[in-house]
């Protein structure tokens, strides 16, 4: 079980970082351009970043839960007792993903408030592309691209 659920953690992973990424320039295009906040396209692409993004969280706390490199390593080890690798799996990463996906909700709650598009791009730019950055930041590159 734990094999399965790490997988599906590891390839929704790539698409919450291509909607991501898509919805963080799709954000700065409209709000540099100036652009009118389309509901159909800039609206959807936001929402559907924000849900896949929970739903990835989600996943990882499961992750977390089960896995023996999240809170059986801590439990064992102890938190002095872990090496960086072990320190980047179990506390760094789930961490800082739990504070880039509160800055995604942020974002898209504060573009909601918001009448004209680009105060609503400002606010999803900003807030999802500092949620992308943590991501980027705290991803366990040496072992998901193995």
């Amino acid at each position: 079980m734990y094999e399965t659920i790490q997988a599906v953690h590891s390839y929704l992973a790539y698409i919450v970082l291509a909607l991501l990424f898509l919805a963080v320039a799709n954000a700065l295009i409209g709000w540099m351009g100036n652009k009118i906040f389309n509901l159909n396209k800039d609206f959807r692409l936001s929402l559907f970043t924000l849900i896949l993004s929970h739903i990835q969280l989600v996943v990882g706390l499961i992750v977390f839960f089960i896995s023996p490199s999240g809170l059986k390593a801590i439990q064992t080890l102890g938190m002095g007792g872990l090496n960086a690798p072990a320190r980047l799996l179990a506390v760094e990463h789930p961490f800082i993903n739990i504070v880039a996906i509160v800055l995604i909700t942020i974002g898209w709650s504060r573009h909601k408030k918001f009448m004209e598009g680009k105060r609503k791009f400002k606010s999803i730019a900003i807030f999802y592309g500092l949620g992308l950055i943590l991501i980027l930041s705290r991803i366990p590159w040496n072992q998901w691209f193995n």
